[in-house]
């Protein structure tokens, strides 16, 4: 593993091979760019909408697991480790992982092709702008 501080080419990464899972805090692009290349997502969601996001991506969709329930925490509070290695292998070791791992999977290849030149998402968009263009 590698911790990158500044910005990072994200889509990039999470469209490598070797990338098996994302840690994020849930802000809606990273959400946005985790399902499209198919990678689960362990959910560290802290404020604003990512929350919401965070339970769209685990309750709703089932790609990803929540590192920590921040309800009833303080968010200045230090995260042990183990927290974190905890929800890394439950993702990447589990039988639950690989039924999220998979889901991600599927849920990538049906971002792709939707939004992809004559997918349904294109298609939809160019409908819409010739409805409000009349």
């Amino acid at each position: 593993g590698i911790v990158i501080r500044d910005w990072a080419p994200q889509i990039e990464i999470l469209g490598h091979p070797a990338t098996g899972g994302f840690v994020s805090h849930c802000g809606w692009n990273s959400c946005i760019e985790s399902m499209t290349m198919g990678v689960p997502i362990a959910a560290w969601p802290m404020h604003s909408d990512q929350p919401k996001n965070s339970f769209l991506i685990t309750e709703v969709l089932r790609v990803g697991l929540v590192v920590k329930d921040w309800a009833n925490h303080e968010h200045d509070q230090v995260v042990k480790s183990s927290v974190v290695e905890n929800a890394v292998r439950k993702l990447m070791g589990s039988s639950q992982g690989k039924e999220i791992r998979k889901r991600a999977a599927e849920l990538g290849v049906a971002v792709r092709a939707a939004t992809a030149k004559a997918g349904t998402s294109c298609s939809e968009l160019d409908s819409f702008v010739a409805q409000i263009a009349r």
